[in-house]
């Protein structure tokens, strides 16, 4: 089955230009002209990356973008845009977008990347929402905890998406380098950092894993990090 591609584009040149080339080279093509109609499609549809204009009637590419990453974290997308400055490109990237295009672009250099953003989506975990944990659930899409007496206390993105990492390879020892790739989406090669382990013992705290004698991150000593929080059942999104 093809591989779907979104694209949510105002300019109608620019719009079929995409979905041609996309056609051509074997995807999928859905498209929106419209900022309202791209943010129905976007949290509806079945699709394995979104091609997102920031400039749309309606709603912004920034609005969809939010509104995505609340609904499927994982979700990857690809921002095309005439705003080439850095704080444009920054502000994207932070809300969770995969990678910036500017416009003008090539139909080999936007390929290109597509090609490169759906390589590394396939290495991602499954889209996991909920993990019922001893004591507490962790609620990954609204990046909160759940105790049993009531309280919740927040997650941050990354907090989240490192137990989402975590759960989704139960029992395989993950090595720092491969979270510094995967999850900060970082090129490991040569990069001293503590990164990994203050995040892994902030989320040890937040879920009350005794960092002595941690029940659900464990370390693995030489090789990195294992999620062995019990016979959980993973709730994941649909």
């Amino acid at each position: 089955m093809p591989i779907r591609i979104l694209t949510i584009e105002d300019d109608a040149a620019i719009r079929r230009g995409i979905v041609d080339a996309l056609t051509f080279a074997g995807y999928h093509p859905l498209q929106a002209a419209d900022g309202n109609t791209g943010l129905d499609l976007a949290t509806t549809q079945n699709y394995e990356l979104l091609l997102l204009d920031l400039a749309l009637p309606g709603r912004s590419g920034m609005e969809i973008l939010r509104v995505l990453r609340a609904a499927r974290p994982t979700q990857p997308v690809i921002i095309l845009s005439a705003r080439g400055e850095e704080e444009d490109r920054v502000a994207g990237l932070r809300l969770g977008a995969d990678d910036y295009v500017v416009k003008p672009f090539s139909v080999k250099e936007l390929l290109a990347r597509v090609e490169a953003v759906l390589r590394r989506s396939a290495e991602r975990p499954r889209d996991i929402r909920e993990i019922p944990l001893p004591g507490v659930v962790a609620d990954l899409a609204r990046y909160e905890l759940r105790y049993d007496d009531g309280r919740r206390t927040e997650l941050s993105e990354k907090e989240a998406d490192l137990l989402r990492y975590l759960a989704a390879n139960p029992g395989r020892a993950i090595s720092r380098e491969e979270l510094l790739e995967r999850v900060w989406q970082i090129n490991p090669r040569g990069l001293t950092t503590r990164t990994i382990d203050m995040h892994v013992t902030r989320l040890r705290e937040k879920l009350h894993d005794d960092s002595e004698k941690p029940q659900i991150v464990l370390t693995v000593r030489g090789k990195g990090y294992m999620f062995a929080g019990g016979n959980c059942k993973l709730k994941n999104a649909k």
